[in-house]
């Protein structure tokens, strides 16, 4: 399970995929992830790489876990 699948909401599907509302949110979850601080990483059990690593990715990189559905 990534970092991204327990912050965000559950996820909206369409018949073409994930909705658009969903990867936006994504999006802003990333973005407001990128700007938490050391201390409010240690609150959430998040390493700064990790952090690092899912606040670089792409709105269209989305979990695994949302496309097996």
């Amino acid at each position: 399970m990534s970092l991204i699948d327990t912050m965000t909401r559950p996820v909206r599907h369409t018949r073409s995929g994930t909705s658009l509302r969903t990867r936006l949110d994504l999006w802003r979850s990333r973005r407001a992830l990128a700007r938490l601080d050391t201390a409010a990483l240690h609150d959430i059990g998040v390493s700064e790489k990790a952090a690092r690593k899912e606040a670089r990715l792409t709105v269209w990189d989305v979990p695994a876990s949302w496309k097996n559905l």
